[in-house]
Order: C-alpha cells, then sequence, then structure tokens
C-alpha cells in the first residue's frame, strides 16, 4: 500500500515514527480484511494532516456541520464497487482521502491520557475504515468498527483498553 501523507499544519509537529507507525497499522489493517496482496500492493491512500481552520471548512463543506472534527474520509468508491475486483487494476488503486486535525488529534491525546501517537493511529485506521465501507451509525455497526480499530493498533502495540468512543481515559 503506498500512504501519500500531505502537512498542510505547523502547529504540531508528526515526526517520522509517528508516519511510519500510520503506515504499518493501515498496511496491517488490509491485511487483517483479507485482501490479496495484489490489492494491497496496488492500494494508494492520501493523507492530509491539517489544522482546525482547514479542518473547519472541509467539515463544513462537505458535512454541512460547523466547526472542526478529528477526521474525515473521502472514499474514491461508492457502495456498489467491489473492493476486490481487480480486473482492469493498473499499478495503483486509488482508496480514498483522510484528512486528521493534528492540534485536534493532540487536543483529544491529552484529553484521554494517551500519546499522540495512540491518537494519530486512531484516526488514520478509523478513517481508513471509513474508505474500506464501514460505518458506525447504528449501534451494532459501531462495535464492529470499534472491534477493529482495536486490533489494529494491538498490532502495532498501542492497544489499550478504548472507551465506547474507542478510546482510553487514564
Amino acid at each position: 500500500m503506498q500512504l501519500l501523507i500531505s502537512e498542510e499544519q505547523s502547529q504540531v509537529d508528526v515526526g517520522s515514527e509517528i508516519k511510519d507507525l500510520i503506515r504499518e497499522a493501515l498496511g496491517k489493517l488490509l491485511k487483517e480484511e483479507e485482501f490479496s496482496q495484489e490489492f494491497i500492493d496496488a492500494a494508494e491512500v492520501s493523507m492530509i494532516l491539517t489544522d482546525d481552520q482547514k479542518m473547519a471548512v472541509l467539515n463544513e463543506r462537505y458535512r454541512g456541520v460547523a466547526g472542526t472534527t478529528d477526521v474525515l474520509s473521502f472514499p474514491m468508491m461508492d457502495g456498489d464497487d467491489d473492493l476486490v475486483d481487480l480486473d482492469g487494476l493498473q499499478d495503483e488503486f486509488l482508496l480514498g482521502d483522510i484528512v486528521i486535525s493534528v492540534p485536534r488529534a493532540l487536543e483529544q491525546a491529552r484529553e484521554y491520557g494517551h500519546s499522540l501517537a495512540r491518537e494519530m493511529l486512531f484516526l488514520a485506521v478509523h478513517g481508513m475504515l471509513h474508505l474500506l465501507g464501514y460505518d458506525h451509525q447504528l449501534k451494532a455497526d459501531a462495535a464492529r468498527m470499534r472491534s477493529k480499530e482495536k486490533k489494529v493498533l494491538k498490532m502495532v502495540d498501542l492497544a489499550v483498553e478504548p472507551d465506547e468512543d474507542g478510546r482510553t481515559e487514564i
């Protein structure tokens, strides 16, 4: 999987270690979802690390919700697309875009008592699950997403028991 990360904020330093952990976690998520290696190799995700002001603009424009949020996902496929149909697949296949507000992630990390790395990974995995078609509108779907998020974080040694929002308060 190719993960293209664009830094569009300068308020919080997101080091290469966090970016490498995100790459690792998203790759493990695709394997956990049992996609073929051919699909994983061709998958491409664009990630934008932004600030609260830019995130608020995106949130208003695409969701009609005023104010900032922590993560937004923009899948390139609709619900009718078959993720595992590789016919005609070229070298790369864009799954979509994930946008994370880094200042918001830092604020939430402090609020929940864990590291910026763990919060950034949680948000990246959450966003990736949305790109893969997962949703959390219904309670059962939310529980399924939280279970997958917890499993992937555990795979990269950043799991702690999350609350119902998927985060941990210490």
